[in-house]
């Protein structure tokens, strides 16, 4: 957790990119450009507006922003636009949205699907989220609560999953911490493996973690380090103190293959990651197996090996990870018998040391290296393990 400066500075940097959203230019219907103003939707926000009934019939209720009779809460009032929760546009209103399920107040992801353009989708999904597998452990598959087919539109459904956050936005704050997250990861993506299920788009941006075991308060779904309500910072824990569970999500390249198959052959499709060796100079069908290794492994490189200091351990394995050559990389049962190697051997006071950005200044490291010392010996006298593991 870095020093107060730090948050502000994210926070006001968060809010001059949600600016710059509202401001941007969109494509209109007649392929012009028009700029999207403040009190304004966004075109892909209207649908959202259109189905607001639809959706809190079904047991859905959208924030206020999408209400259909929606009249901006700084209209007639001196407050700045800026500062109002119900300016906020979700990130990729095209495809997902954040809601409320009323039965119980659980906050919800909806996720538009076309299944002409994503077949596999939904049944890879409820493949995962239906027993038996629901109920395994090693299973980081995101869980499915409901599936609802859309009135008006034939080929498409709403996808609803638990409101999840990105797995790096709060700081990891202890080497034991991400290693912890490998672990879970690797074991995730070796679940889909045994399955016979390659997920072909396991990048960062797919890699979430159940934020609401780390924050204390409710998270604003567009800019998390704020309250839902928008009224001041949410407060949040270290994973140490409230381990989280990670989830691999968004199965739209997916495929299953038959046990069968042991080598299945797919003409490359581009996912988030434009750096697999095996797609630069090539359009041969390939195994898509080993590029979710290259995927996972090149997560880890950019987010975690690249990006800080103290991770020389896992830096043979990830470099074996992203080969160029997809026949010498290891499979995922290869990943998670060597990073259990790699996990047994790191002492305590390793897993507890601080995760140490490399950009980060010497006034920087004192101030987060004291308040780390100060949680540390904390842990350490509590008896909290190094490795934080969920009880469940």
């Amino acid at each position: 957790m870095g020093p107060r400066s730090k948050k502000k500075a994210e926070k006001e940097a968060e809010a001059k990119r949600q600016e710059a959203l509202l401001a941007q230019l969109e494509l209109d219907v007649f392929g012009g450009m028009r700029r999207i103003e403040p009190g304004e939707l966004g075109e892909s926000e209207v649908w959202w507006s259109q189905h607001y009934q639809w959706l809190k019939d079904s047991g859905y209720l959208l924030r206020p922003r999408y209400a259909p009779d929606w009249t901006p809460s700084w209209q007639g009032t001196k407050r700045n636009w800026t500062t109002c929760e119900d300016s906020l546009p979700a990130d990729f209103p095209s495809r997902i949205l954040d809601g409320t399920r009323l039965s119980d107040g659980e906050y919800v992801a909806l996720k538009r699907v076309k299944k002409t353009d994503h077949p596999h989708e939904v049944d890879i999904a409820q493949f995962f989220s239906s027993a038996p597998l629901a109920g395994e452990i090693a299973n980081h598959c995101v869980p499915i609560h409901e599936v609802l087919p859309i009135p008006d539109e034939e080929e498409s459904v709403l996808i609803i999953m638990p409101l999840l956050g990105d797995y790096a936005e709060l700081p990891f704050d202890t080497i034991g911490e991400t290693v912890e997250c490998f672990r879970q990861l690797f074991e995730g993506l070796q679940f889909m493996h045994k399955h016979r299920v390659a997920h072909r788009d396991c990048m960062s941006r797919n890699i979430m973690v159940d934020a609401s075991s780390l924050y204390v308060d409710a998270f604003h779904p567009v800019v998390p380090s704020m309250k839902r309500d928008y009224s001041g910072d949410a407060r949040f824990r270290t994973r140490t103190q409230r381990p989280p569970k990670y989830f691999l999500i968004d199965f739209g390249l997916s495929r299953r293959y038959d046990h069968s198959v042991a080598k299945p052959l797919e003409v490359p499709i581009w996912g988030g990651d434009k750096h697999v060796p095996e797609f630069q100079n090539s359009n041969a069908p390939c195994d898509p197996f080993p590029t979710d290794v290259f995927y996972l492994g090149n997560a880890i490189k950019n987010d975690f090996v690249d990006s800080n200091l103290g991770f020389d351990f896992i830096q043979p394995l990830i470099a074996d990870m992203v080969q160029q050559d997809p026949s010498k990389r290891p499979t995922m049962d290869e990943v998670v018998k060597r990073f259990d190697t790699i996990r047994a051997g790191l002492r305590s006071w390793k897993l507890r040391s601080r995760v140490v950005d490399k950009r980060e200044s010497v006034f920087e490291g004192v101030i987060r290296g004291t308040s780390h010392w100060i949680r540390r010996i904390g842990f350490v006298a509590r008896g909290v393990p190094a490795v934080p593991r969920r009880s469940s």
